[in-house]
């Protein structure tokens, strides 16, 4: 099976790039969503992450409290190291687990942090979803309504562009309309056979 990690900054459109992959019937892991599962409810981040934080960040209910989270680590850079260093083997443990169960050419895995994390050595292909930052800045503002100095931060921890662009083996540019990104998409994903396709063949027998 083809390995194909799938990163972006954030507000570059990921989601709507795995979401359309998921109707083609593309298997998807996706990272964003185990980190959720993992840390939501019953989770089992849940208990060492408020045990390494401290009550602070736990709601009445033992569960996390995520803005108080997501203040700690974005102001203190080893907090978040120290937070990426619990999560972030158990995320990869999750991937590595559900992987076993799938049966396509190919698997895409969306990894927003892979150039942070040091795993584009790891894939077959890399897709970066770009867009111009601009365009991404509005898209984070509308849906989430973070100001300009969250945003900032949020750039600032993440890989730039450019960076994401230089280990790209295909990019998906979405800086027109929904329907362009769909077309784009869809040429990938016969790219994306073809390779798959390819490597089952160069396979030693």
């Amino acid at each position: 099976m083809l390995r194909v990690a799938l990163t972006g900054g954030m507000g570059s459109g990921k989601t709507t790039v795995t979401d359309h992959l998921q109707v083609l019937n593309v298997p998807v892991l996706d990272a964003d969503e185990i980190s959720r599962a993992l840390t939501g409810p019953g989770g089992p981040a849940v208990g060492p992450i408020i045990k390494l934080f401290g009550a602070r960040i736990a709601t009445d209910r033992g569960e996390l409290d995520r803005p108080a989270l997501r203040s700690r680590v974005f102001e203190n850079p080893k907090a978040r190291e120290d937070l990426e260093k619990l999560l972030h083997p158990m995320i990869r443990a999750e991937m590595a687990n559900q992987e076993k169960a799938l049966d396509y050419p190919y698997c895409v895995f969306s990894i927003p942090l892979l150039l942070e994390t040091n795993r584009a050595g790891e894939f077959d292909a890399v897709v970066v979803v770009d867009a111009p930052d601009e365009i991404r800045r509005r898209w984070i503002q509308s849906r989430s309504g973070l100001d300009a100095d969250q945003i900032d931060a949020i750039f600032k921890v993440q890989a730039s562009r450019e960076e994401r662009l230089a280990v790209a083996t295909h990019v998906l540019h979405n800086e027109s309309s929904l329907q362009e990104l769909r077309l784009r998409i869809n040429d990938l994903h016969v790219c994306l056979l073809a390779l798959a396709k390819s490597k089952t063949r160069d396979a030693p027998t």
